[in-house]
């Protein structure tokens, strides 16, 4: 085997499982990512999704990841990068499909005090055991795209056991029930669920949920389904102001560089990239790297073969 094919390949041997970042996030500051199910495992397909089209979609909850390794990566690199604004179980699909979730937090909270969140596509919340371990979380980040069955088959592709009024009114039981709070985010995409009707019905739902924020978004990162366009500016802050005053539209990270971290800086980046498309920008920002040498690492990674390049409205992207 060449050699250049021997260190890509131990490269990606090197690449934390589990743990990845601490990225810059638009909602979470500096987040670092615990990875809890396959990729892409999922209960929707969702046509904006920046991690790609699901290739599992299942309701059902298993436990693909060993706990205790999980844990452990995050102690190691919390020893090395202690100061996280959130410890974000996220990463390549649905984090609530892993029935163990409830025990990674309870050992989040014996390594760190940071605060933990959750992002979810709230569709399994239904369940009283899913609610129960998202109750543990700080802050649990619930979407909801749309509540009419058609948009919601539309934007999210969902299996089909599931039912948008159901997942609104699990959300609504949660927010009322659970110390943890709740900020809910909506994802419009152009010409999908971005009419007067569906904001009238997700304002609605809104009310009733009660949630602590509502963050609006669109297709930002290069999208599972082609095509997928995101709402123009101007209409996302209208669509914003229409759904009431506790919604805004999600800006672009505001937190300050941070200091290069000590584990190999090309590990790091492949596990940002392994998790979602990423940019020059997102690395410089995270590892508190220049421009010029963020650039310069990303183009020899993919020189080696260990990134991909894509581009999303005039924008370059990175995928591992």
């Amino acid at each position: 085997m060449p050699k250049g094919e021997q260190r890509t390949m131990r490269d990606a041997e090197r690449t934390l499982k589990h743990i990845f970042g601490p990225v810059p996030s638009r909602r979470l500051g500096f987040s670092l990512g615990v990875d809890l199910v396959a990729p892409k495992t999922c209960t929707m397909d969702c046509i904006y999704c920046e991690l790609g089209p699901t290739t599992d979609k299942t309701v059902c909850r298993s436990c693909p990841v060993d706990v205790d390794e999980v844990l452990r990566e995050l102690e190691g690199v919390l020893r090395e990068h202690p100061r996280v604004d959130y410890v974000t179980l996220s990463g390549s699909g649905e984090p609530t499909l892993n029935s163990r979730m409830d025990d990674v937090i309870r050992g989040i909270r014996r390594i760190t005090s940071a605060p933990v969140a959750v992002l979810t596509n709230a569709s399994l919340m239904t369940d009283p055991g899913v609610c129960a371990a998202l109750d543990l979380a700080d802050v649990v980040l619930p979407s909801l795209d749309a509540v009419s069955p058609r948009a919601f088959e539309r934007v999210n592709r969902p299996h089909p056991s599931l039912d948008p009024a159901a997942i609104a009114a699990a959300i609504a039981e949660f927010s009322r029930a659970s110390g943890a709070e709740v900020w809910l985010e909506s994802v419009f995409v152009s010409g999908v669920n971005d009419d007067d009707c569906e904001v009238g019905l997700l304002r609605a739902a809104i009310e009733t949920i009660a949630p602590e924020r509502v963050h609006v978004n669109t297709v930002v990162r290069p999208p599972a389904v082609p095509g997928t366009r995101p709402v123009a500016p101007e209409a996302l802050a209208a669509i914003a102001r229409k759904l009431g005053p506790l919604a805004e539209v999600i800006a672009t990270p505001t937190a300050s560089p941070q200091r290069q971290m000590n584990r190999d800086t090309e590990d790091v980046i492949v596990a940002m990239a392994a998790r979602r498309p990423i940019t020059v920008d997102d690395v410089a920002t995270a590892l508190g790297m220049s421009h010029a040498d963020a650039g310069r690492t990303v183009a020899q990674l993919v020189e080696k073969g260990v990134l991909t390049l894509a581009r999303h409205d005039e924008k370059l992207y990175y995928t591992a």
